[in-house]
């Protein structure tokens, strides 16, 4: 079994907030039907990002598929159908699969699905259990509910590009973004939290309800303890977090560090996260300078914190005089935080990774083996699910249609004769 069998989800959603929200519930044993546009004359049909790369899928004869890297990241365990929402046929059709649905996802602009009649209001009407998420960019509410929502835009305007990159003083200083869509994947990951409270809440009491997720509001979330740095005391004091490189603006010595260069002369870097007292002194004996672990300047954090601009260009030089593998040795021997900096590369040939089982190979319709990032969930009674590669696009039409509906092969005939699907 599965954490979420038996649990049936509809989803009208693209791109990747909602595409990674209903992935984890594929994962975790839901069904997760992905309603795509059917293609057209003018429009290659589907999930944008099945086109979006290179990378594409390399079929078994050697050639690019139509199935971008991006596209199948984002949607495994799912089935898809093609429903052509903007049709009266398409439309009614979805009101059906709604009936039979649990949870409804989408993330089309605030009123559209109105204008379609799919909105909560006509779908509770139909189906008063039903779990419906929308997910934005800025909310069903609020003086920007009417703007499209790109995470590049919201990491921005959430303040995540003003505490990302190095200080503006230093060489390559200036706001940064995250080199992942985080303002997408940490909305995607808060709405699968909602589905499964609202889903608790009917089963209790037979109501559903809706779910109005925003990015934004996900982002200014994010901000976790540099946006209570603010408020707490930042606000009254005129003092606005900054970008700080990879220093971290709570605990030192929490950042990077350059370490003695390889055999070929080229540079080489740790990460070094001390979270206490107890492991600065424990640094300290490693590096050859326990004194530093007693001088009143750096033996606690708020100290160290309050003098860093005296203690890390100490360290920095500390750092610089052994090798990036003998400080990594020395360092985890003696239980003090510390890591490399890993490219994707050495991510995925990492042992430790590889014993966790962060690949998992597919077989799909249009190659043998595939490798993709696997889910991090480890549930000990009821695991993960890897039966079903992303889908191809509308694959799943005919079975879902019968599976949900019961549809008849002359039904389904006349719905692709007028286009619905």
């Amino acid at each position: 079994m599965n954490a979420l069998d038996g649990i049936r989800i509809l989803d009208l959603s693209r791109v990747l907030a909602g595409p990674w929200c209903t992935q984890t519930l594929a994962d975790l044993g839901a069904d997760v039907v992905k309603v795509e546009r059917p293609a057209g004359a003018d429009h290659p049909g589907g999930d944008d990002t099945r086109g979006w790369g290179p990378p594409f899928l390399q079929g078994r004869d050697g050639q690019d598929t139509a199935e971008a890297a991006y596209y199948l990241g984002a949607n495994r365990n799912k089935r898809s159908i093609t429903c052509d929402i903007a049709t009266p046929q398409g439309q009614a059709l979805i009101r059906e699969l709604a009936a039979k649905a649990d949870v409804f996802v989408e993330n089309y602009k605030v009123g559209d699905m109105a204008r379609y009649g799919l909105d909560y209001a006509a779908l509770r009407a139909i189906n008063p259990r039903l779990v419906y998420c929308s997910i934005t960019g800025f909310g069903q509410t609020g003086p920007y509910k009417n703007r499209a929502g790109y995470d590049f835009a919201i990491q921005a305007m959430g303040g995540l590009m003003s505490v990302t990159g190095e200080r503006d003083a230093l060489p390559g200083g200036g706001p940064q973004k995250v080199g992942v869509a985080v303002a997408d994947l940490f909305t995607g990951l808060y709405a699968t939290i909602a589905i499964q409270a609202a889903l608790r809440h009917a089963e209790r009491t037979g109501e559903g309800q809706h779910i109005d997720m925003a990015l934004l509001d996900t982002q200014v979330a994010m901000l976790a303890n540099l946006g209570a740095n603010y408020l707490v005391r930042g606000r009254g004091e005129g003092k606005v977090p900054g970008r700080a490189g990879n220093a971290h603006a709570n605990i030192v010595p929490y950042q990077a560090f350059e370490v003695a260069p390889d055999a070929q002369g080229q540079a080489q870097y740790i990460i070094l996260a001390v979270g206490n007292d107890g492991q600065f002194a424990k640094f300290c004996a490693v590096a050859g300078r326990p004194e530093l672990a007693s001088d009143p300047r750096f033996a606690q954090n708020q100290n160290r914190v309050r003098n860093r601009e005296v203690l890390i260009p100490l360290l920095a030089e500390l750092l610089k005089t052994r090798g990036k593998a003998d400080w990594l040795n020395a360092l985890e021997a003696a239980k003090v935080p510390c890591g490399p900096i890993n490219n994707l590369a050495e991510v995925f040939a990492d042992p430790h990774v590889r014993s966790r089982g962060m690949v998992h190979t597919w077989s799909h319709p249009l190659a043998d083996a595939v490798d993709l990032v696997a889910s991090p969930l480890k549930l000990g009674a009821t695991p993960v699910r890897n039966d079903l590669p992303p889908p191809l696009l509308g694959q799943h039409t005919a079975e879902v249609l019968s599976d949900w509906l019961a549809c008849p092969p002359e039904r389904l005939a006349e719905l692709q004769r007028c286009g619905a699907v």
